[in-house]
């Protein structure tokens, strides 16, 4: 059996189309366009989908009170509280632990917080392939991490049916009688419809169930941004009020006026310039100390999202240089600058079908420490390097950039706050400038990279979906994922696999 018969063979549990998540948002159907011929109005759009969205969630944030309540219960009572998700719910899992050890988010002892992510740390840079499509795993990597009876998990998926989530979910429900928090942001009417896992968590009434749904993301199906942002929101806000859980709803409010405040209208001549930069053959090395976390992020998803080159691994000599990549250059090597970003040892997988991936031995030849500066201009064979600096006090961030610099005022702001309004802004700023370069069409994610199920049947629904467009006629499931197929085995590097299936079909967008 060929890897599109593989696919075909379990296709119908992957057919998310109907999710909210992966609708095309109304206020941003021009968005590739506007990045190029009126940045400006693309920023205010932009804006106005993350205040829309922070809208939707102070409607559902009741519960918030009881994830306070679990969590103080947890503590309280000497157990752990671990966070698990996948891709960007993984990242933002990360940071919740990561900004516990910071003292960001209030905790009793920063070791009795665990995330994890499918992969392990590594995957916090560099996806690993497959591997979200896998429950096992996730159960896996809960039990390893030494989750225990008492023990909390909660576990965030944008989607509601990330196949890894829900294995661990439906693992800690078994071995705690402290029931789980699955937060998600697709409506319980689509996701029983779509996925009979996903129907299964939410009947389950071991699993507590927190629907975060609100609406579709400023580019289609890209979760890293409003539906991450949420969860991200919620979960710290139980953090945040584990001590007084009723005003932990409350908290919602309080950043939706920070947000509608900061509307992002100083990111104009960034985007202009990044995107520029990139256009004649430069490249950008992006340094935060104090928002590294939330920094590395934006960075890390740029690639999966518009088919980059990912942060490259050192010892591959014939790796493409990244367009932009994290540098902690006060960190003298790879194993502290690991250390710096996280907070703690790296967590990597040592399993043998999948060290070679995710294990030790390849995170420690993915570096950000000093000595990338010299690396780079090695495999760029000279090229010009520009920091992009995020820094900033008690009361501010700092842009600057070949020049450009600018002040957020954050005064009023507590810290995790800032956090999720930089994460905000740099969405912002990294999808627009990805837009002015032509790595998306319209409001969809032609650049997308089908590595899991997931995405596979999203680059074929793209390419079905522009077809009709263009053609008015709705090319056959099966002959687009074969001829998608085809295309993914001769793909280079930064290719678009929609249009390129596009062109296989005959189709001109």
């Amino acid at each position: 059996m060929n890897a599109a018969d593989e696919f075909l063979r379990v296709a119908s549990d992957y057919q998310l189309g109907a999710l909210d998540t992966e609708s095309q948002h109304p206020f941003t159907l021009s968005l590739s366009q506007m990045a190029r011929t009126d940045v400006g109005e693309a920023v205010k759009l932009m804006h106005q989908v993350d205040v829309h969205a922070i809208r939707q969630m102070q409607a559902k944030s009741a519960p918030l009170a009881d994830l306070a309540r679990a969590v103080a219960a947890t503590f309280d009572a000497g157990r752990k509280v671990f966070l698990c998700g996948c891709g960007a719910t993984g990242r933002l899992s990360l940071s919740i632990e990561i900004f516990c050890r910071m003292g960001v988010l209030p905790c009793p002892d920063p070791e009795r917080v665990v995330a994890f992510m499918a992969g392990g740390d590594l995957a916090l840079i560099k996806a690993i392939e497959n591997f979200e499509d896998h429950p096992e795993h996730g159960a896996r990597q809960l039990e390893e991490l030494g989750f225990a009876p008492g023990d909390l998990l909660i576990a965030s998926t944008e989607g509601g049916e990330t196949p890894f989530v829900i294995g661990a979910t439906e693992r800690a429900a078994e071995l705690s009688a402290n029931h789980p928090w699955f937060l998600y942001c697709n409506p319980d009417e689509q996701l029983v419809k779509a996925a009979v896992r996903s129907k299964r968590v939410i009947e389950n009434p071991k699993i507590q169930k927190l629907n975060l749904a609100v609406g579709a993301m400023a580019v289609a199906g890209s979760t890293r941004m409003q539906a991450s942002t949420v969860l991200m929101a919620a979960i710290g806000f139980a953090f945040l009020h584990q001590r007084d859980p009723e005003n932990a709803p409350k908290e919602v409010l309080q950043l939706l006026r920070h947000v509608a405040h900061c509307d992002g209208q100083f990111l104009l001549p960034f985007i202009k310039h990044e995107a520029a930069t990139y256009e004649r053959g430069a490249f950008v090395l992006y340094e935060s100390d104090r928002f590294g976390i939330t920094v590395v992020t934006d960075t890390t998803e740029r690639a999966p999202t518009f088919s980059l080159a990912a942060f490259e691994k050192q010892d591959d000599a014939a790796a493409p240089a990244s367009w932009c990549h994290f540098i902690m250059p006060e960190q003298p090597d790879a194993r502290a600058a690991w250390r710096a970003l996280l907070h703690r040892e790296p967590r990597t997988l040592e399993w043998p079908d999948v060290r070679h991936a995710a294990g030790a031995e390849v995170l420690a030849c993915y570096d950000f420490s000093a000595q990338l500066v010299g690396r780079r201009e090695v495999r760029t064979q000279g090229a010009e390097h520009l920091p992009f600096r995020i820094t900033g006090g008690a009361d501010e961030v700092l842009w600057e950039f070949e020049g450009l610099r600018a002040r957020v005022d954050l005064t009023g702001v507590n810290e995790f706050h800032a956090h999720l309004l930089l994460k905000m802004l740099i969405n912002i700023h990294s999808t627009l400038v990805m837009g002015r370069l032509g790595r998306y069409l319209d409001n969809l994610m032609t650049f997308v990279k089908p590595s899991n199920n997931k995405l596979i049947d999203r680059s074929v629904r793209y390419v079905r979906l522009l077809a009709q467009r263009r053609t008015g006629k709705l090319p056959g499931y099966e002959r687009v994922t074969r001829t998608l197929f085809e295309e993914r085995a001769k793909l280079q590097p930064g290719e678009p696999i929609v249009l390129k299936t596009l062109a296989a079909l005959g189709v001109t967008v």
